[in-house]
């Protein structure tokens, strides 16, 4: 039985959600998925987080561990910034984490 990490720092200490990791990460630079900007002045940063799932063949053995990067959508405020986002990854140390094990 496979636990599923409840954060990205419970992750990184499992080589199986590792790799999950490394496989978003590599499928969302591959795409160029976003580009680093600068946040604006007095704007809400969405943030973002690793949800974990594992995919299961129909015999119940396990197909792939999968890791999404998703934006905190919840943070924004309908009417100020509800239109124009602008989502960091959780931390740049974690970023360049991530990264550096490419």
């Amino acid at each position: 039985s496979h636990m599923i990490p409840s954060s990205h720092y419970q992750a990184l200490l499992d080589s199986l959600w590792w790799h999950a990791m490394q496989e978003e990460m590599d499928a969302l630079i591959s795409r160029e998925t976003w580009e680093l900007v600068d946040p604006p002045r007095h704007r809400n940063v969405v943030g973002s987080k690793w949800v974990f799932t594992i995919k299961y063949h129909s015999d119940g053995s396990v197909e792939r561990f999968k890791a999404c990067l998703v934006a905190k959508g919840y943070t924004q405020i309908y009417g100020v910034d509800f239109f124009e986002t602008f989502s960091p990854m959780d931390r740049l140390g974690s970023i360049r984490l991530i990264i550096s094990l490419v």
